[in-house]
């Protein structure tokens, strides 16, 4: 018999291929060679410039794209483990992710500037596709992960 599309053991399987796959235009985007060295983006004077210019095509696209960065890989690793579907370990892993694309542009001779403010942007972006997706899926399976009914 053919599952229906409302049948409650529905459970996605996202290859772990497809994760490490999507890793790859978030390193493409963030530690391509931009120059030399690094420069340091204070977390109070980034603050003001997007608070100060959402009206610019620039600065909008800028937080729009540090919020959308890491939102489809955190959307498959979701899929993937769903222990991440719990807000607090999501979070946890969204501000390591964030936290290290800066490291690494701070550490590497990129020409980029690393910035504090960009971490937890490109975090709150995770968390919030990760728990969209949670919750799809736990609705999709019951509620519970792996399809278990509560």
């Amino acid at each position: 018999m053919t599952p229906r599309s409302t049948d409650r053991t529905w459970s996605p399987q996202v290859p772990g291929a497809a994760v490490a796959l999507a890793v790859l235009p978030v390193v493409l985007v963030t530690l391509s060679p931009a120059g030399e060295g690094w420069a340091w983006a204070a977390p109070l004077t980034e603050v003001r410039w997007y608070l100060g210019a959402l009206e610019s095509r620039t600065v909008l696209l800028q937080l729009i794209g540090n919020l959308l960065l890491l939102a489809p890989l955190a959307v498959l690793a979701v899929l993937r483990w769903p222990a991440l579907r719990s807000p607090a370990t999501l979070a946890a892993a969204a501000l390591a992710a964030g936290a290290t694309v800066e490291v690494l542009q701070w550490v590497l001779p990129l020409g980029r500037v690393v910035s504090p403010v960009d971490a937890l942007l490109n975090a709150a972006g995770a968390v919030a596709g990760g728990l969209l997706a949670g919750a799809a899926t736990s609705r999709r399976t019951g509620g519970l992960p792996g399809g278990r009914r509560g």
